[in-house]
């Protein structure tokens, strides 16, 4: 059954307008949901409006909405009063104005919707602004009013019809100069910034959403299929701590070798040839780098390995011997 439309109204684009129905593009019904429900008897628990002086339960057709202004002190305002100030585009998607998408900050983004043609009529005129907005590249910026209040809704192409993404005004909006002014200024290597980069290709992918997965939900269905069953829930062993990290670089090294990957080689592994000791300092460090979590005992394992060689001496003089000639 297809969900019920939050809003019907006309989408008007200068003199072309014509009748649509806004849908939400996104749900949560889906997922697992609970009740609170009375311990020792099992009811579900029922909440009532009461007065917060008397205690008495007040019925629905008396209840109003008031603003506070000081303790104890509301300014009553009616569902009348409001209908009053209701907005002229409340059954209208008035265009104002098209903009980049790239323009919009992410911040501002609130919920997306489905904009369709409401009935049979309308086709026309929905997809002629439809296709001025795809062809432009550009987004529809409208208002709309959705359970009294005015959102700006941004619209742009999508299939054969549009999605509209409320808004946020700038006051909704916090300045994040307030979060970030303590945020320290450091300095990054070019090898930190190396294996950092590695690290991010070795893990870039195209989006793929259905490829997510929701752990927590899963986990929950589990939960109350096992208890549905009567199946006993024992408590999950607290993890094992991998331990502190020494430092940032070594911290890198581990994400690359948790990878089964080899770090790329330095910035400073293409220095100048007339500095012969630092790039020899550098190749070490290079070398160290590219070494896994047990390095060390890689590294042991290869000299050993190498021990029977040497004693071929034999081979080794004969060698010498015919490049000496």
């Amino acid at each position: 059954m297809a969900p019920r439309a939050n809003w019907k109204g006309f989408l008007r684009l200068s003199l072309v307008t014509c009748p649509v129905a806004l849908y939400p593009a996104t749900s949560e019904s889906e997922k697992v949901s609970f009740n609170q429900i009375n311990r020792k008897t099992g009811h579900r628990i029922k909440y009532s409006r009461v007065d917060a002086e008397t205690g008495e339960e007040v019925a629905n057709e008396d209840i109003v909405k008031g603003y506070k202004v000081d303790t104890d002190t509301y300014i009553e305002v009616t569902k009348d009063e409001l209908d009053d100030i209701a907005l002229e585009s409340t059954h209208t998607i008035e265009i104002d104005e098209f903009v980049p998408r790239t323009d919009i900050d992410s911040r501002y983004l609130i919920r997306p919707y489905y904009l369709v043609p409401d009935g049979k009529v309308g086709h026309d005129a929905f997809a002629v602004i439809r296709e001025t907005i795809r062809s432009m590249d550009k987004v529809a910026i409208g208002r709309v009013v959705l359970t009294n209040r005015e959102h700006i809704i941004a619209l742009e192409p999508l299939g054969k019809g549009l999605m509209g993404t409320l808004l946020r005004y700038p006051y909704e909006v916090r300045n994040e100069d307030e979060y970030f002014d303590d945020i320290q200024d450091v300095k990054i290597t070019g090898d930190m910034l190396d294996l950092a980069k590695h690290i991010v290709e070795k893990k870039s992918a195209d989006f793929q959403p259905e490829n997510f997965e929701d752990h927590y939900e899963a986990a929950l269905v589990e939960l109350i299929n096992k208890k549905r069953n009567g199946v006993t829930i024992t408590a999950k062993a607290a993890p094992k701590s991998t331990g502190n990290v020494i430092n940032l670089m070594d911290a890198l090294k581990r994400s690359l070798a948790s990878e089964g990957d080899k770090a790329p080689a330095p910035a400073t592994a293409s220095a100048p040839k007339a500095k012969a000791k630092k790039p020899k300092k550098r190749v070490e460090g290079q070398r160290e780098m590219l070494l896994p979590i047990s390095g060390k005992k890689a590294k042991d394992d290869a000299k050993k390995a190498d021990e029977p060689k040497k004693a071929e001496k034999p081979v080794r003089t004969t060698a010498r011997s015919r490049k000496a000639g």
